[in-house]
């Protein structure tokens, strides 16, 4: 700590991660440890495997590539710092460190949410405007909404960053966390921290509310279209292309919304809130995962006129791109 006058400022902070848990350090050490690793790797390997395959040169590809990038910056952004202090005595991170490691927390984290919502549009271009498909996702349409969604989160963490270094801390500096999150600084500011509360609230709306509300408008359209195939097994396959994007969207904004909620718990955050963070931080390749179970290739089924379609698929006027 500082002192300038007679306030002292605090130029450090103590993060207690997980030390209430003394007997099993090494075991959470070796298991995180070999998750991070896990992260790392299935993600490069994914981002390769697309790079070199030209059947997985389409949209849906694209943003799963960047979606594993943005994977590897948010894991690292956090992992390392808390896998480097788990035997140290005393885990300590600069106020610069700390405001840092929020930022690309941030960055990628709001990035992402924006390029969920891109997948969405994707999967309801492919199902509802499946003979506009090639001509609506274009590469350029795709290179734009991905770069949108790096400049989105840019601004938004920007001003987030602005916001926290115009905080002061001249209190407690312990963090009950394994990272730097914004409910924990919050707490610990000796500075008013009302206009940094209604940024955040403002961010939450843009990027949370109505991202999510974009991604239900289209799944509302995507099941409206679902429902006018005639057969069962039809419409099974159509939602398996949908199943593993909705399916992260919902570990994306349940973790969001934990994080949101753990705004009130400030400086007493629980052991349950720091484990489920830790679910989407520390391990953010359950989503990617759950992506690749169709990387083969994509292909389009293209089923004949009502009056031939001998196994029902789809009514006359329909075609669907499904993953084989």
């Amino acid at each position: 700590m500082s002192g300038r006058g007679n306030i002292t400022e605090v130029t450090y902070f103590i993060l207690l991660g997980f030390s209430d848990f003394p007997r099993i350090l090494a075991v959470l050490f070796v298991v995180f440890l070999l998750i991070y690793i896990m992260t790392l790797t299935w993600n490069l390997c994914l981002i390769i495997l697309i790079r070199m395959d030209s059947h997985l040169h389409t949209p849906m590809y694209f943003f799963l590539s960047n979606l594993s990038f943005m994977d590897i910056c948010y894991v690292t952004s956090t992992a390392p710092k808390m896998l480097s202090s788990f035997f140290q005595e005393q885990q300590t991170i600069t106020f610069v460190g700390c405001a840092v490691q929020y930022f690309v927390f941030s960055i990628m984290g709001l990035s992402e949410s924006c390029l969920m919502t891109a997948m969405a549009y994707d999967r309801y271009a492919a199902i509802c405007n499946p003979l506009l498909y090639s001509s609506v996702m274009s590469p350029t349409l795709c290179i734009r909404m991905v770069l949108g969604s790096y400049l989105a989160g840019l601004s938004g963490s920007v001003s987030q960053l602005c916001a926290i270094l115009q905080l002061h801390f001249c209190g407690p500096n312990v963090i009950n966390h394994f990272f730097c999150d914004m409910p924990q600084l919050l707490v610990l500011s000796c500075t008013d921290t009302f206009f940094v509360q209604l940024l955040t609230a403002i961010l939450t709306v843009i990027f949370g509310i109505t991202n999510a509300f974009i991604i239900m408008i289209s799944y509302g359209y995507i099941v409206i279209s679902v429902m006018k195939i005639t057969s069962a097994k039809g419409r099974s396959k159509t939602f398996n292309t949908c199943a593993s994007h909705l399916t992260a969207v919902s570990l994306f904004y349940t973790s969001v919304l934990r994080n949101t909620m753990a705004v009130g718990e400030g400086r007493n955050s629980t052991t349950i809130t720091r484990f489920i963070l830790l679910g989407y931080s520390e391990f953010p390749t359950l989503e990617v995962i759950l992506f690749p179970r169709h990387l083969p290739r994509d292909s389009v089924l293209q089923c004949q006129p009502h009056h031939s379609d001998q196994d029902g698929l789809l009514p006359a006027h329909t075609h669907v791109f499904l993953y084989q």
